[in-house]
């Protein structure tokens, strides 16, 4: 019996074996695809998610990103520099997941991908995780499968408040003429925006919406390719759901808990995914070597941990995109373009400050008109 069952070979399953192995647990990664695999992802980080693991990122950064290069239906240009002490991480997510799960391997963790799960089952003290490869027997299970996984409804934890969005992405081989800026646009979409980041060779572009309705994707993201000189034809476009959070609720249930998107824990403004993966399973692996050292309480304390950091934050941030998607124009021409935002949403970004302080200043300037 493994100390701990990891479901998903994503940021958040990598973060939560690799810390949970570095403390000497066995653990079993089980992943559905064959890694590496092809994830439809911007692929932005703050360098900050550095400070958490005692490895050296630099082999899997395809770019860094110093400015921010804003349009309004491709037009009324913004450019300001994030003006940061390091600048913005791109990854490939084949490349990233991949490299994070080889350092949980190389800590001792046991990975078996294309290997999908078919279901789970309660153990006396554990899990039974059926997979495609044969029965796997677990203290714990880790539910880290992003957005389309089952583990959240299979241990009744899929009551989350959360919104589902929709995102498109595709990388386009080509030069990239400005390789340290990030382009983002946002009159062409409803309740979202458009993007195209440089990665080592392509252009990684793509369009979100955050709302509630569906909305067509293809033809403005076909209308903002042609805007870089490049082209659809032949490319493979890839979609995905988002799970953005909504509210506070339980990511832990009798020896399991949930860490990343599979906890809906991305933040509803800039649909940012990545370091709160990351950052959960670090917590998770924190709190699960706590459980496996007898503490009882041990996973209610990773719910609350969560709730702490990630929950008062990204209430703002669901309470700032509520006004900001509503009016999209007046918050580009009140936000975007007042001087400082790109600074400040970097350090937003990056954890230096919170969303509270960015929030309110920014609804008090909308206030009059919302």
């Amino acid at each position: 019996m493994y100390d701990c069952i990891v479901i998903g070979a994503g940021p958040g399953g990598g973060a939560t074996a690799y810390h949970l192995a570095r403390r000497g647990r066995s653990v079993l990664v089980l992943e559905k695809e064959t890694l590496p695999r092809y994830k439809p992802c911007g692929g932005g980080i703050p360098p900050v998610v550095q400070e958490w693991f005692d490895f050296d990122f630099s082999p899997v950064i395809s770019a860094r990103v110093h400015r921010i290069r804003y349009t309004w239906t491709l037009g009324d240009v913004v450019e300001a520099p994030l003006d940061l002490p390091e600048p913005m991480w791109m990854v490939r997510r084949d490349e990233f997941d991949q490299f994070l799960v080889t350092q949980a391997q190389r800590q001792g963790a046991l990975l078996k991908s294309g290997t999908p799960v078919l279901g789970i089952s309660p153990l006396p003290e554990g899990w039974r995780v059926q997979t495609t490869c044969g029965e796997f027997d677990g203290r714990y299970l880790v539910g880290a499968d992003g957005a389309k996984g089952n583990t959240a409804r299979w241990l009744g934890l899929d009551k989350r408040k959360i919104t589902i969005g929709g995102a498109i992405e595709v990388e386009i081989p080509a030069p990239v003429p400005q390789p340290d800026t990030a382009h983002f646009e946002f009159g062409m979409v409803k309740a979202g925006y458009l993007w195209n980041f440089p990665k080592a060779g392509c252009h990684s572009i793509g369009i979100g919406t955050f709302g509630r309705q569906k909305v067509d994707l293809k033809t403005p993201l076909a209308r903002y390719i042609e805007g870089f000189g490049l082209s659809l034809a032949g490319v493979t476009l890839h979609g995905h759901p988002l799970l953005l959070w909504q509210g506070n609720t339980p990511l832990h249930t009798r020896c399991a808990l949930l860490v990343g998107e599979s906890a809906g824990i991305v933040d509803p403004f800039t649909a940012e995914g990545i370091r709160p993966s990351l950052h959960t399973g670090v917590l998770a692996a924190q709190f699960l070597d706590q459980a496996l050292g007898g503490d009882e309480q041990a996973l209610a304390a990773y719910t609350a941990a969560v709730h702490e950091y990630w929950g008062e934050d990204l209430k703002w941030a669901s309470r700032l995109a509520s006004v900001f998607y509503r009016f999209p124009e007046l918050g580009y021409r009140l936000g975007i373009k007042r001087p400082g935002t790109t600074r400040r949403m970097g350090q937003l970004l990056s954890g230096e400050v919170r969303y509270r302080e960015v929030a309110q200043r920014a609804l008090h300037r909308l206030s009059p008109v919302t």
